[in-house]
């Protein structure tokens, strides 16, 4: 079950106009990530609401709605807001899930885990 709802991430995101039914689809990936990734931390249930709808903002900002500081017509060109890197560095929302995921969990989310194996011996 959503811990956050439509009207809840469109009050972050001040420069996107989207439809509920989209802004919903969004939170059912979220809440799907969220529930996985953080079920299992000490994370209370405010938290993971937060997380759940600035992860949602994050998505949306990713795929739909970017937000501009500069647009022009001829010779086209745009300028995004903020400085943005790769995964949740990539929009505002993203960072401040990092900002308020105490836990650490969702910044890791798709970083590879490394392992070591030792072999006992070659002589077998």
């Amino acid at each position: 079950m959503a811990r956050t709802t439509a009207t809840e991430v469109k009050q972050i995101m001040d420069a996107c106009t989207i439809s509920d039914t989209i802004v919903d689809a969004f939170i059912i990936s979220a809440n799907g990530v969220v529930t996985e990734a953080m079920g299992d931390t000490n994370a209370g249930d405010t938290l993971l609401a937060e997380v759940e709808r600035w992860f949602t903002a994050h998505m949306l900002a990713s795929t739909l709605c970017r937000t501009t500081s500069e647009e022009k017509l001829g010779e086209a060109a745009v300028k995004y807001t903020g400085v943005f890197r790769e995964n949740l560095s990539s929009t505002p929302y993203g960072q401040m899930v990092m900002q308020i995921d105490f836990t650490g969990t969702m910044a890791n989310i798709g970083k590879k885990k490394a392992s070591i194996y030792s072999i006992t011996s070659f002589d077998d």
